[in-house]
């Protein structure tokens, strides 16, 4: 073995990372264990605060939604970084103790690092995007000048998204000879998660039926946010069904899926985010010509990034390759443009947000209320409220 940083790749499968690491592998180890600790200590923080320090008269069900979801999140991280601070153990433990949990040659067996891995690793993937969602559904809402349609199915919904998270861990894995049983119940639970994840998707649009819409920014990263998860959910769901994944499986088809959930999601959310809640972090309205512009860039070269990949993957290109045939190269060529114009775009973004805080246009205290001249069409709360005051709390 020789020296250097590790050589595997982000889900450093053993016994890869175990056998074929170099010596930094400890290394890694520890920095995903203080990752850990860092984790689980802020998801402690945010559930304490949560169900003790609301403001009087505020039930759990009067919540802004994006409280809601970064309490299941919290949840979720405490249940999910112990288990990944058990398999990066085993790991130390193969390499440095003599053990054996991932060696087949001392007894052990590399398919448990999979599953052990995957059982964190799906619930991490909602980690990432439910407080988005949490986000998109007060952003839809103040653009749409309307109350979110169906608070509560909205709760219960990302609240069934978390519990299933936990059941479908081996569709990662259904080319390691996972019995047939398995197969169907891991397809059938991946299968089900479509139904809340549809049920939140249908109450955005109907938030946003017949409502006196505007598209400043927010709702903008908001919309495409909505569209393009829509479309990584379909590509989902064909990775869902067993047999047809055989063929995906390892493919470029599949960078694309899980891309077409993180990049609007993780990504286009924080985005809508900070240009909702700028005005209010920093006491000036940001420059919108700047910002959609910002949009429109980072949309064109998202959707050219990563479109193409679907093809790559269905004509047959499999990830994690040094070198590609030649059919695959004009497709790849599209992509690498994508990537390059997304990429740079972002040095806008930072353009547009030094130069808030920096002055320009002072925001008024519902900086949204009357956005493009228009007022609220009822008499719903602002978007940086939820809750009336109740009666008796003067």
């Amino acid at each position: 073995m020789e020296g250097g940083a590790p050589n595997f790749g982000w889900t450093f499968y053993a016994p890869l990372s175990t056998t074929y690491g170099p010596p930094s592998t400890t290394f890694f180890i520890f920095a995903i264990h203080i990752m850990g600790v860092s984790s689980i200590m802020g998801a402690i923080n945010v559930i304490a605060t949560v169900l003790n320090m609301r403001a009087p008269g505020m039930t759990l069900m009067k919540m802004p939604l994006f409280v809601w979801t970064w309490l299941i999140t919290a949840f979720l991280l405490i249940a999910v970084m112990p288990v990944l601070a058990g398999v990066v153990t085993m790991m130390l433990m193969d390499i440095n103790f003599g053990t054996s949990f991932f060696n087949a040659a001392g007894g052990g067996d590399p398919v448990l690092f999979q599953h052990v891995f995957w059982f964190f690793g799906h619930p991490e993937v909602y980690i990432m995007i439910l407080p988005a969602f949490g986000a998109v559904s007060h952003i839809i809402p103040a653009f749409s000048r309307k109350k979110l349609f169906g608070y509560a199915s909205m709760v219960y919904a990302v609240s069934a998204i978390a519990l299933l998270s936990f059941l479908v861990w081996a569709h990662h894995m259904f080319t390691v000879g996972v019995p047939v049983a398995g197969q169907l119940f891991f397809m059938y639970a991946t299968l089900l998660i479509a139904v809340p994840t549809g049920v939140k998707v249908f109450n955005w649009v109907a938030t946003m039926f017949r409502g006196s819409l505007t598209f400043e920014a927010p709702m903008l990263f908001a919309i495409a946010f909505v569209i393009l998860f829509t479309i990584g959910g379909f590509s989902g769901l064909m990775l869902a069904i067993a047999p047809a994944d055989f063929q995906y499986h390892d493919t470029y088809f599949v960078v694309a899926h899980f891309h077409y959930v993180l990049v609007p999601g993780a990504i286009f959310g924080i985005f809508a985010s900070a240009y909702f809640w700028l005005p209010k972090w920093t006491g000036h309205m940001y420059d919108e010509t700047l910002a959609k512009t910002h949009f429109w860039l980072s949309f064109i070269g998202m959707n050219l990034a990563f479109f193409p990949m679907h093809f790559l993957g269905l004509a047959g290109m499999p990830r994690r390759i040094p070198d590609y045939a030649l059919q695959f190269a004009d497709f790849n060529m599209v992509s690498s443009i994508g990537a390059f114009m997304f990429g740079s775009t972002q040095l806008l973004f930072l353009l547009i947000v030094v130069k808030c805080v920096r002055g320009g246009e002072k925001a008024s205290a519902k900086a949204w209320e009357g956005a493009e001249g228009l007022e609220w069409t009822v008499p719903s709360p602002a978007p940086y409220h939820t809750f009336a005051t109740p009666p008796e709390v003067k």
